[in-house]
Parts: C-alpha cells; sequence; structure tokens
C-alpha cells in the first residue's frame, strides 16, 4: 500500500517522523567526517592526472549511491539489531554472522577506530610535535582518554555530536573557500614532484579503496527507513540527493585542493587541511584549522567507540559462550566488556602503525580486505534474501534489479582485488587475522549447548 506511513501509537514503535530534507542532513552529517582532510594525497599518488583524480572521487560516490540502495532494502526488509551481521545470519548462517562479528572487533571497526585516531595524531603533530613518533603517541592518548569516557557512561550527547559534526562540515567549507580563493599552483612544485610517490599500474582501484573510505557512512543513513515519512518515495530521494551533496562537497574540497596545492604538492602532504590553509592565510591559520580538525577527530572516535561495541551485545544473545562480551552495564547503558576488548585491540593496532611508514594508511591497508569482503557478502545476501522470500513485504526496492546489486557486487569484488593486490603488509595481516576467527568458530561452536 502506497503513500505516507502513519506513526504507530504505543511504547517501542518508531514515528515516521523524518522528511527529505532530515535525512538528507543526517546523510551527509554521517558520512561527511575527518577523512578528506587526510586521504586526498593518498588518492592523488595513485592516480596519474587531475581529471584522473576528481573522476575518482565522481567513481565513489556513483558507488556509494549503488550500495546505499542495497542496504536500504535490507533494512527495511528485515530491520533489527546487529546491522550487515543480522543480514548475514540470515542468508548464511550463525557461523558466517560470527566471522563478521570476529571481523568487526579484530579488524573492520578497531582498524576504523585506530585510523582514526591517526588522523587526530597527524594534526595534534602540527599544533605541538612530540616527534617521530609523535602521532602514534598522540593516537593512543585519544584512545585511552574516550574509552575511559565511554566507559563511564559520559560524553554520548547527541548535542556534542551534533556540534562536532557542525565544526567538521564549517572546517570542510572553510578549507574549500580558502583553496579556491587562494592563488593557484603549488610552492616549489619542482620538489613536490621530485619526491611524489611513483603511480603504480594498479593506481585506479587502490585510489578507489581510500576513496570509499572517506564516504564510509552511507550504510549507517540506509537505516533511516523507519522513520522515513513516506518510505517508498522519500528513501529514494534522501539516499540519491544525499550521496549528490556528499559528492558535491568532496568535490569541491579536491578542486580546492589542487588550485592552492596541486597535484604534486598534494601527493607528499601529511596535513593536506593545514597545508592549504597555510598556502591561503599563513601559518596562524593552519594552526587553528588544525585544532579545529583535532576537535572533529575526537568526536568521530568517540562516536565510531561507542557505536561500534554494540553488535556484540548481539552476539551474545546469539552464541552463549561468548554472553560475557555482550553483557550490558545498566548503570553506564553500555555493554563495558565488549568496550574494553575492542580498545584494546585497537590499542595494539596503533602500535603496529606506529612501525610503518604511515600509520593512518597501514591501517587502511589491515582493513580495506576484510571490509571488501564481507561487504561483497552483504551484496550476494541481497540476492539469496531477495530469491528466498519473495513473497515478504519489502516497502521500498532497489531499483534496476538486478543490474544495480550486480554492479555494486562487481564494484565490491573488484575493491576487494585491489586491496589485496596493490596494497602491503597490512592487508596482508588483516586477512591473516581474519582466519584466525575460523578455529575460534570451532572452539566456541563446541561449547554450544545443544539445540532444543
Amino acid at each position: 500500500m502506497s503513500g505516507p506511513r502513519q506513526g504507530v501509537a504505543g511504547a517501542g514503535q518508531p514515528r515516521a517522523s523524518l522528511s527529505v530534507i532530515d535525512g538528507v542532513a543526517i546523510m551527509v552529517g554521517i558520512v561527511v567526517g575527518i577523512g578528506i582532510f587526510k586521504t586526498p594525497p593518498l588518492v592523488a599518488a595513485s592516480v596519474g592526472s587531475e581529471a584522473a583524480f576528481i573522476g575518482a572521487w565522481l567513481a565513489g560516490g556513483a558507488i556509494t549511491l549503488a550500495g546505499a540502495l542495497v542496504y536500504a532494502e535490507l533494512a527495511a526488509a528485515y530491520p533489527g539489531t546487529g546491522g550487515e551481521y543480522h543480514f548475514l545470519v540470515r542468508a548464511f548462517g550463525q557461523s558466517t554472522g560470527f566471522l563478521f562479528a570476529w571481523a568487526r572487533i579484530s579488524v573492520i571497526q578497531t582498524g576504523a577506530i585506530a585510523a582514526v585516531a591517526f588522523v587526530f595524531g597527524d594534526y595534534a603533530q602540527q599544533i605541538h610535535g612530540l616527534g617521530h613518533r609523535g602521532a602514534a603517541i598522540y593516537a593512543a592518548l585519544a584512545l585511552v582518554l574516550l574509552t575511559l569516557l565511554n566507559l563511564a557512561g559520559t560524553f554520548h550527547g547527541k548535542r556534542v555530536q551534533t556540534l562536532f559534526t557542525a565544526i567538521t562540515l564549517l572546517a570542510v567549507l572553510a578549507v574549500a573557500l580558502a583553496g579556491l580563493v587562494g592563488s593557484a599552483g603549488a610552492a616549489a612544485p619542482e620538489q613536490a614532484a621530485a619526491d611524489s610517490p611513483a603511480v603504480g599500474s594498479g593506481a585506479p582501484g587502490l585510489a578507489l579503496v581510500f576513496i570509499l573510505l572517506t564516504y564510509g557512512g552511507w550504510n549507517e543513513a540506509a537505516y533511516l527507513s523507519a522513520e522515513v515519512r513516506d518510505l517508498r518515495r522519500d528513501m529514494v530521494r534522501i539516499l540519491v540527493f544525499g550521496t549528490l551533496a556528499v559528492t558535491g562537497v568532496y568535490v569541491l574540497v579536491n578542486l580546492a585542493f589542487l588550485q592552492a596545492l596541486g597535484l604534486q604538492a598534494l601527493r607528499t602532504s601529511e596535513a593536506v587541511g593545514a597545508d592549504v590553509m597555510r598556502h591561503a592565510l599563513g601559518a596562524e591559520a593552519a594552526l587553528a584549522l588544525s585544532a579545529v580538525i583535532c576537535c572533529a577527530a575526537l568526536s568521530t572516535l568517540n562516536g565510531t567507540i561507542f557505536t561500534g561495541a554494540r553488535i556484540y551485545h548481539a552476539l551474545g544473545q546469539d552464541m552463549p559462550p561468548l554472553r560475557a562480551l555482550g553483557l550490558w552495564n545498566g548503570r553506564g547503558n553500555n555493554p563495558r566488556v565488549a568496550i574494553l576488548v575492542q580498545s584494546a585491540v585497537a590499542l595494539v593496532l596503533i602500535g603496529f602503525g606506529a612501525v610503518m611508514q604511515d600509520g593512518f594508511r597501514a591501517m587502511v591497508e589491515y582493513t580495506a580486505p576484510v571490509f571488501w569482503f564481507f561487504l561483497l557478502l552483504v551484496g550476494i545476501a541481497y540476492f539469496v534474501l531477495r530469491r528466498r522470500d519473495a513473497g515478504r513485504e519489502r516497502p521500498f526496492r532497489a531499483p534496476w534489479y538486478p543490474l544495480k546489486p550486480a554492479l555494486f557486487c562487481a564494484a565490491c569484488a573488484w575493491l576487494l582485488y585491489s586491496s589485496l593486490v596493490y596494497t602491503g603488509l597490512g592487508a596482508l595481516v588483516g586477512v591473516a587475522v581474519l582466519l584466525l576467527g575460523v578455529p575460534f568458530l570451532v572452539l566456541v561452536r563446541r561449547r554450544m549447548p545443544p539445540p532444543g
């Protein structure tokens, strides 16, 4: 039955109150984050021209839209806690769901936490340097502090997170404006060209690995389906308009980076936002922006720690031998054991990143193959559940079936290949850690009570 949904009275039911504008604002707030201040130099080092650089960001927006539409249908048809865990269990069984949860706590979520912590460390170094390992020291201190705050049940306020999201958006727009109105070209382009990394034959795939990390968060936006006023009409509009808005922001900012620095200097920048502000407005502006980005990074890091541990509550309910991992602390209203385990793993990963040449890049390489493997599984699960539950009501259906989801799966498979072939040691370590989950799964299943 088409038309706007009416809110259902009674406790525990979401109220359909979000307009298209509300949904687009939330999606943009989720996706646009601090990655835009770190990944462009890595992308620039992986492409051969300015046109390819901008084209890669546009391609990332198209892939993001395809994935968001697939997730929107799954979330609307199978609402529940656990996100991708829930879809994978329904399509492939508990073992696959367990391996995804293992990947989240050992690779995907913890790697993302460590990556954000390194962004904070890189920009904190711009304010006050602590030597060669200063970024890792700052990253570890931020992780420990925010873990303690999460364990205490504090710093979770919606207004605080909203405030820092607004600060992030303002910082992005400030850098874009400074870059576009500043003088064109980079200082010392010859030196930048000499120092810039070589471009390899696998550059386009590697560039998209970094770009789609920056677009990350669209899967969270798809879960707005329960609160959209007119699901059939508005969900598509939110995802299309939201993706176009994010893509527009990212293209604008990267055009500003090229205008201010040029492609060669962009490749060698360690803190591109600060470099653009320094180039356009001077050292004081660069210092101020670094402080703003540090605040935004702390907000993102806090939110990632806070939300990341929630999946283990669902896992603990499904697998009794792991119930301790999902224990919920009533006083702090959080899964304390899961938060501690998650942060301990992330701290180890920061140590791993500290011995690599670039801690942030090492974390991207560590997480990317595992992330794209499970995103590919979600895309396959979409087809499995479409066929198995053909009669199930689907308030929203991804358009252009099966072409659009097939293209999404193909993109995931290509990015999985690229993240394995064109990255370094971090990728191999991430895959090895994922495989360690197999014997752990066997051990857990042996301790499961017999069915019935």
